[in-house]
């Protein structure tokens, strides 16, 4: 349920309700600031401030969210993947999440991590953690946090070729596709 728009904040967690106004707003686009989203909530101008330092801290909570989201989307509640067609799988989903939620995921990406921040970075590590529990699934005998490097580097590197109009979206397939074959590219040299 949306707690933006006319009807705005009444009750209930405001905290809550201060994300998913200022997550829709990021996605629609629309520039925002504290006061802007206090606007958009229905809460007065200093409301805000009881949760959020400042626009960074918004910015980051967002981003926790974010990789909750991007956990999810790769977890998705299936089993870890038992081969390189399978890891293959969590490059396509996270390229995906990427072309689906820009704005998401430019927050998530685009400034360097504060270790302070312990729920982003408590996110980030779990994303990281299931990347290396698969990848210790598929190649028992590698460095996986090498391994784990160069595919988050490969997913990376795609979504953002994509998102900056360097790779063409003519469709998802198409995309996850390239994606796939990119992947077991690199994962089946020295096979």
């Amino acid at each position: 349920m949306s707690t933006s728009g006319k009807s705005g904040y009444h009750h209930g967690d405001l905290r809550a309700a201060l994300l998913s106004t200022a997550m829709e707003m990021l996605e629609a686009g629309e520039p925002f600031s504290l006061r802007a989203v206090a606007r958009q909530a229905g809460v007065s101008p200093t409301a805000p401030y009881r949760h959020f330092k400042d626009r960074d801290a918004l910015e980051s909570a967002l981003a926790v969210e974010g990789f909750r989201d991007l956990l999810a989307d790769l977890g998705g509640g299936r089993s870890l993947p038992t081969s390189p067609s399978g890891l293959a799988e969590f490059a396509v989903a996270y390229v995906a999440f990427a072309l689906r939620r820009p704005a998401l995921y430019g927050v998530m990406f685009g400034k360097p991590c504060d270790d302070a921040d312990d729920e982003r970075v408590k996110a980030a590590d779990a994303l990281h953690e299931l990347l290396a529990h698969a990848l210790d699934q598929v190649f028992p005998d590698v460095d996986t946090s090498a391994l784990a490097t160069a595919g988050w580097g490969l997913a990376h590197g795609l979504a953002c070729l994509h998102l900056d109009g360097k790779l063409q979206v003519t469709s998802s397939e198409e995309v996850a596709d390239r994606v796939r074959s990119a992947f077991l590219a690199i994962t089946s040299v020295g096979s």
